[in-house]
């Protein structure tokens, strides 16, 4: 119910132009946003480096409206590529094919988003782009597309995607994705989705996500596992033992400014850990989407804003 109402109000634009020109809006998101600018970004994923972890930086934004706003989030990406190799960043991007322009010139997002993975093919050394997944209406194309752009010559190790376990249709996803050597990040999912295309318990979105995470920690691919949910943690990392999974073959996933707590302590137990890091003026429902899978952090940011 709770996930809903936050749903519900990341879509809300009236709601959204208040929060992201209000000074108390920004403020508020500061736990889970690096900031607007580029520096921004690179200032946080020093600070994650630092600590032993690397980082996937997405310039917030979606559904642009004309080629120019999509020619421009593309320029913004290929500025945060030089920003990685200038700064010497242990850090990968990460984007949206709306935010591409996906829903104006399918033509245009496709070379726009196969010139940023052939940039980061070129970086030394060698950068990767993750192609975020949306909501399902866009499942099939995201997945065509990632197909596509992996089997370009030079682009093999640096392009991957996003399944979401909470979509009935995923395992059949990963194990054509698998098939091409395809890396993939695993997530429960964000979005809103009937219950004749998605699991509605907590209980089973887990059950699929931990069977999802066991055929992908076997497949000798290196993937990220997004969670910060200690049970399934605790599952891989038995799993990992078990079947003789070393440490450094695949990667957990958070996201900047949740559980930090629980970062450290996997980068001190030899873990390898990935931080993802957000930025832009466009992160009201980035913002939304992330009270609503957590709880725990609207408390959260209601204690900090009554002491300060």
């Amino acid at each position: 119910m709770l996930r809903a109402f936050f749903v519900h109000l990341s879509e809300n634009r009236s709601l959204r132009n208040f929060a992201e020109r209000s000074a108390i809006g920004r403020r508020v998101s500061g736990r889970f946003v690096a900031g607007t600018a580029i520096a921004d970004a690179v200032r946080v994923t020093q600070t994650v480096n630092r600590a032993g972890m690397s980082v996937s930086i997405d310039n917030l934004g979606e559904n642009v409206t004309n080629p120019d706003e999509a020619r421009h989030s593309s320029q913004l990406y290929h500025q945060i590529l030089d920003a990685i190799a200038a700064n010497q960043l242990n850090a990968n991007i990460s984007l949206k094919l709306t935010h591409m322009g996906l829903d104006v010139d399918e033509r245009l997002a496709r070379d726009l988003v196969a010139g940023l993975v052939a940039k980061a093919a070129s970086l030394q050394p060698p950068g990767f782009v993750r192609v975020d997944m949306e909501g399902s209406p866009y499942t099939q194309r995201t997945l065509d597309f990632v197909h596509e752009l992996h089997r370009m010559p030079g682009n093999q190790n640096s392009v991957g995607t996003v399944i979401q376990a909470y979509l009935k249709r995923s395992q059949s996803d990963i194990e054509k994705l698998l098939a091409e050597g395809i890396r993939i990040r695993l997530c429960k999912g964000a979005y809103k989705e009937p219950a004749s295309i998605a699991y509605e318990s907590k209980a089973d979105v887990d059950a699929n996500y931990i069977k999802l995470m066991k055929i992908l920690m076997k497949s000798g691919i290196y993937h990220g596992m997004a969670t910060h949910d200690e049970n399934i943690i605790r599952e891989a990392q038995a799993f990992a033992t078990r079947e003789n999974v070393t440490r450094d073959s695949f990667e957990f996933q958070m996201l900047f400014g949740i559980r930090r707590d629980l970062q450290q302590s996997l980068v001190r137990d030899g873990w390898r850990v990935r931080v993802y890091v957000p930025f832009g003026t466009e992160w009201y429902p980035y913002f939304m989407r992330r009270l609503g899978e957590r709880p725990a952090n609207v408390f959260f940011i209601a204690r900090n804003l009554l002491r300060s």
